[in-house]
C-alpha cells in the first residue's frame, strides 16, 4: 500500500483526527497477527488478536529507534468512549530495520476486547530521539493521549501507523468502515 493510500484509509477510519494529527509516513510498519497482514480498516475478531502480533519496522539504521503505540480510541463503546485512549502495547527503543521484539516492553501485550460495537485498534509508530529516551510508562491504561504521550517524550510527529477493526466474537456488524483504494484512473467527463 502506498504512503499516499495509507495515509488516505487513516483519514477514512478517523485515525487522523481521533488519535494523531495529519502526518506523512517516512517508514514501512507491517503489522501481521499469525501470518494474517493488517491491512487498514481490515476486520479481525478477538480470538484472532489474543497474542501479541508480530510487528516489523522499516528504516534503514539500526542505530535509529522507534516507540510503537497500540491504542483503542473506542473504548469501552464507540458511542461514547469515555475511555478513549485505551493503552494497549507500548513498546520503546526499537532498532530500525527490526521487529518489536527487539525493544522494551514498557506496557505488556494486552489483546482487544471489546464490549460492544466495532472498535478501531491503532498502531502508531514514532522515531525516538535517542535509546532510552522514552522511558517512563503511564500509570494507567485508559484515557491516554497518544498526542500527549508525543509531546511528553518529544518524539514529534507519527512516521507510520496502522489500524484494525475488532469487535465482539459474536458481533454481527453494525456501522462497517469500508475503506476503498483510490482511484487510479480519472472518471470520465
Amino acid at each position: 500500500m502506498s504512503s499516499s493510500s495509507s495515509r488516505d484509509s487513516l483519514v477514512l477510519g478517523r485515525v487522523i483526527g481521533d488519535v494523531v494529527d495529519h502526518f506523512s509516513p517516512t517508514v514501512a510498519l507491517q503489522v501481521s497477527y499469525n501470518g494474517r497482514r493488517l491491512m487498514n480498516g481490515a476486520d479481525f475478531r478477538p480470538s484472532a488478536v489474543v497474542a501479541r502480533p508480530r510487528v516489523e519496522v522499516g528504516g534503514n539504521d539500526l542505530r535509529q529507534c522507534y516507540t510503537l503505540v497500540m491504542v483503542d480510541p473506542d473504548a469501552p463503546n464507540p458511542s461514547n468512549p469515555t475511555l478513549r485512549e485505551y493503552l494497549h502495547w507500548l513498546v520503546t527503543d526499537i532498532p530500525g530495520t527490526t521487529d518489536v521484539g527487539y525493544g522494551r516492553e514498557v506496557i505488556c501485550y494486552e489483546s482487544p476486547r471489546p464490549p460492544a460495537g466495532i472498535h478501531r485498534v491503532v498502531f502508531v509508530l514514532f522515531r525516538q530521539m535517542a535509546r532510552g529516551s522514552v522511558d517512563v510508562a503511564p500509570v494507567l491504561r485508559h484515557n491516554f493521549c497518544t498526542r500527549n504521550f508525543a509531546v511528553a517524550h518529544g518524539l514529534g510527529a507519527p512516521v507510520a501507523a496502522a489500524f484494525l477493526t475488532c469487535q465482539p466474537e459474536g458481533g454481527t456488524g453494525g456501522r462497517r468502515l469500508v475503506i476503498r483504494p483510490p482511484r487510479t484512473t480519472p472518471p470520465a467527463p
